[in-house]
């Protein structure tokens, strides 16, 4: 499992409403927590590709709603540098359901994901069709 080269851009903040690209049943959630972030005194969390981070389901089926649930950022619409120097950005906003463990809930996903999400979440790659 390779981490993340350098400092990634976190283009998220907590309060946005993303779209869910997953089979689970889920439409468009928002985020409540960044895990695993350590801000400073009146910061708003962010995050980007590749973060955990907690969701509540604002449209979508009746059992999902009103349920806080882990997501993992699969694109995100700020431009973010890669490694080898080139700017990575897509069409918009996307997360995945999870476990906490990290894998999928849903069994398939729709569209493309970002290689940094794919290459911290296995299973994310295995069921993803496309990665960018």
């Amino acid at each position: 499992m390779k981490g993340l080269a350098g400092r990634q851009t976190r283009g998220l903040l907590v309060g946005a409403r993303i779209d869910c690209i997953d089979n689970t049943g889920a439409k468009v959630v928002q985020i409540v927590q960044v895990m695993k972030y350590h801000g400073r005194r009146k910061r708003v969390p962010s995050a980007g590709i590749g973060d955990m981070i907690i969701v509540t389901v604002k449209k979508g089926t009746p059992e999902l709603r009103k349920q806080l649930f882990p997501a993992v950022i699969v694109r995100q619409r700020r431009p973010f540098r890669r490694p080898d120097g080139t700017m990575v950005s897509f069409e918009d906003n996307a997360v995945v359901l999870v476990t906490k463990t990290g894998e999928t809930k849903g069994s398939d996903i729709k569209g493309p994901v970002a290689r940094e999400a794919a290459e911290r979440y296995s299973r994310i790659a295995a069921t993803a069709s496309v990665i960018v």
